[in-house]
């Protein structure tokens, strides 16, 4: 009886491993239309449902309407957005608005907003659900830096001079919070070459070198499947840092020092394994 008992764990957990659905993450600035459409192909195509969560943005429903009229432009038949938080996002009246949706997608604006407004409601897990069940989640630029469950805020902890911003690679200094954790092996960056994000992912991987830092650019996205191996989808490129084989050092003023961090610069197409941390070859 115990041996059928474990028998039958291992199959949900392996069935509920292999629903997982595909986030696309794309790194903020102009959205693709083909990114866009990928995003709405893993959703159904046409027939899907898709919502949008415009929490992020200093202007939310003028953005959800904003971006519900592109998905439709582009096809989707049945487009909504979906503003709610704290205990508004508990309310089954809005939960409802979920039924049937197989996408979300997360606007920019300020990732701080989105992981206020949603973490620990009822929407959030009810977005999970969708997620778990083989539903497709996409986000830009904010949307983008939550993917992870370690989330850059864009604050600094030693520096008070907002005419500069990261110019050091030292510990303490980025600060996080909790993300929304659709990738538990990696901390996401985006805008990411184009505003010169370096320094600051750079710092994190050294903090927490078990962890991947992957930097995606503007216009330019990361498709995700079920085994947490991603595609390069756009424009420009993504980066990934590895330090999990570094030897990692700090001086006096909290610098840090590294040998042979693994730094991998990536085009449209290519592909990687967040779990083996490899680059998959184009068959």
């Amino acid at each position: 009886m115990k041996s059928k008992i474990i028998i039958l764990l291992v199959v949900l957990l392996f069935v509920e491993l292999s629903a997982q659905g595909n986030l696309v993450i794309i790194g903020g600035g102009k959205r693709p239309v083909y990114v866009m459409q990928k995003f709405i192909e893993l959703a159904g195509g046409a027939d899907s449902k898709i919502a949008v969560i415009p929490n992020a943005s200093g202007d939310a429903v003028d953005t959800g309407i904003y971006q519900v009229n592109q998905l439709k432009e582009l096809g989707v038949k049945e487009a909504l957005f979906v503003y709610a938080k704290n205990e508004e996002a508990d309310n089954d009246s809005v939960l409802e608005k979920l039924n049937g949706v197989t996408g979300i997608f997360l606007s920019g604006g300020d990732q701080r907003r989105l992981t206020a407004d949603l973490l620990g409601t009822k929407l959030f897990n009810r977005i999970k659900e969708i997620y778990n069940s083989g539903g497709v989640i996409g986000g830009t630029s904010a949307g983008a830096a939550v993917m992870s469950q370690i989330m850059i805020t864009g604050d600094e902890a030693k520096n008070n001079d907002s005419s500069y911003s990261f110019v050091t690679i030292e510990k303490g200094n980025v600060i996080t919070s909790e993300g929304f954790g659709f990738i538990e092996d990696a901390i996401v960056d985006q805008h990411f070459i184009f505003r010169k994000r370096q320094n600051r992912l750079i710092s994190l991987v050294l903090e927490n070198p078990n962890l991947l830092g992957i930097g995606i650019d503007e216009e330019t996205s990361i498709i995700v499947n079920n085994k947490m191996e991603f595609q390069v989808l756009g424009e420009y490129q993504v980066i990934v840092y590895d330090a999990s084989d570094s030897k990692i050092s700090i001086n006096s003023k909290e610098q840090f020092g590294a040998e042979n961090i693994k730094h991998h610069i990536l085009n449209s197409n290519d592909r990687f394994d967040i779990k083996s941390k490899k680059v998959l070859t184009n068959d």
